[in-house]
């Protein structure tokens, strides 16, 4: 707390501060957090710090933001990639930071994110909910939107030879869809595949650490240029008769994040 009552007057603008107040947000605790741990000042600083990564270093671009709509439960779900969040990050910031209809999403993280330390605290703070279902349906339950990653580490997590070829689909986020009438917002993201690069899984580390990885990549995030697409909601009415059913549907949406990544990529000129 008192790293927060001192960086928030020497860093965040009276903007971001306006910018931040006026999203909608639920059900904020006396104490100054919600009950998955959004604080709203900790966000305002990180906020300055995204947008100077978005606007500078990524030099990000978001194309469709006007599929999102302005209120109600919402899955944006989109490829996963660069072994850390960026990818969720980036989304989540342009969902906010749009002039119109801005939303905070909710990023589902990975289960042992909090087991990092800083990190957990950080991306709950700003936030990350960890990816559980019963997290993500009561959080649709108070019409949030939701940033969903169903390829988990499979996408995070693989090497740069596999960059841009979508990993095994989740169904989770399909069951939750339907049951709660959910539409689904699509979108590629292109460039976070070659912010960290794994050239290979060092994968005797990783036990020795409790990671599910531990890739070899540059240090920090290289300033490739960051595209987003977002398309059009998608909706799926809760009548699956079995599990095949829902295998379709999950298809479905994989394909048009396929179709949005092509997009993404033909209109990067460079990836740097």
């Amino acid at each position: 707390m008192r790293v927060r009552q001192f960086l928030k007057p020497r860093t965040v603008t009276r903007e971001v501060d306006a910018l931040v107040d006026a999203l909608p947000k639920h059900n904020m605790g006396s104490q100054g957090y919600d009950p998955w741990g959004l604080n709203p000042d900790t966000a305002k600083i990180s906020f300055m710090a995204v947008r100077w990564l978005y606007d500078n270093y990524f030099r990000a671009r978001a194309f469709g933001l006007d599929n999102i709509p302005a209120e109600g439960r919402l899955l944006i779900v989109g490829n996963h990639s660069g072994q850390l969040p960026m990818d969720g990050v980036m989304v989540s910031f342009a969902v906010a930071n749009q002039p119109e209809n801005a939303r905070l999403p909710r990023s589902m993280i990975e289960r042992w994110f909090p087991s990092v330390p800083f990190l957990g605290n950080w991306m709950n703070s700003v936030g990350g909910v960890i990816g559980d279902p019963k997290n993500c349906a009561k959080m649709l339950e108070r019409d949030e939107a939701i940033v969903v990653f169903p390829e988990g580490i499979r996408g995070s997590g693989k090497s740069y030879r596999l960059r841009y070829q979508l990993q095994r689909f989740g169904h989770g986020f399909m069951h939750l869809a339907m049951e709660y009438n959910t539409p689904i917002v699509p979108v590629g993201v292109v460039g976070c595949e070659e912010t960290m690069p794994s050239l290979a899984n060092i994968k005797p580390l990783a036990r020795v650490l409790g990671l599910p990885y531990f890739p070899l990549a540059p240090l920090v995030p290289l300033p490739a240029r960051v595209f987003m697409n977002f398309g059009k909601p998608m909706h799926y009415a809760n009548d699956a008769r079995n599990e095949r059913d829902v295998e379709w549907r999950v298809e479905e949406v994989k394909d048009a994040i396929r179709d949005l990544i092509d997009t993404g990529i033909a209109q990067r000129k460079s990836i740097f």
